[in-house]
């Protein structure tokens, strides 16, 4: 895939540089209760905070050349989730996904998540790539490990409305500490 590709495939799924017309299909993923279980004040309340999402991931493509791709099934017109990889800081990848709970399970973001880290290692070698995430997604942990990512830090969750909340960061390598202090914001 180049930079001016505007999609590739994995074995299963249709990655897409996400467009303005992908707001109702990612509307209704991101504003499901079933979806945010892990973090349920982020749940989308109004199509204008997922339109606001969408401008973010197209301005991290037009200036990375790569960012969080919309997904879908190979051969379906139904978006099933978003993902992918973008930077952060200037200082890693920050790889990220969410997935309509009706497809939970699957091993998309496995396999979302793996040509992620393909791409954005092609592009920017020198930077980590990094997946955050609270300690009680047990599942989205999975996927770091299968990835072979490693824990790098375990903290609490600035900005999190729960107090208690414990954030996870896993990274492809070692972190500096300007990286790990990113990791954290």
């Amino acid at each position: 895939m180049t930079d001016s590709a505007t999609s590739t495939q994995t074995a299963r799924l249709l990655l897409s540089r996400p467009v303005p017309g992908d707001l109702d299909g990612m509307y209704a993923i991101c504003s499901d209760p079933r979806v945010w279980t892990h973090f349920p004040s982020l749940r989308h309340t109004d199509p204008a905070q997922t339109a606001a999402m969408l401008k973010a991931f197209i301005t991290k493509w037009e200036q990375d050349g790569l960012g969080p791709w919309i997904v879908r099934a190979l051969g379906g017109e139904t978006i099933i989730g978003q993902g992918g990889c973008s930077i952060k800081d200037g200082v890693f990848w920050n790889l990220g996904y969410r997935f309509s709970a009706d497809v939970h399970g699957r091993g998309f973001a496995t396999e979302l998540s793996l040509e992620a880290l393909r791409q954005a290692q092609a592009r920017r070698p020198e930077l980590p790539v990094v997946a955050y995430l609270l300690e009680h997604n047990v599942a989205s942990a999975r996927v770091a490990v299968k990835l072979g990512f490693k824990l790098i830090l375990r903290a609490p969750d600035a900005g999190n409305p729960d107090p208690a909340a414990i954030r996870l960061v896993y990274a492809d390598r070692p972190l500096t500490p300007a990286q790990l202090a990113a990791t954290l914001t």
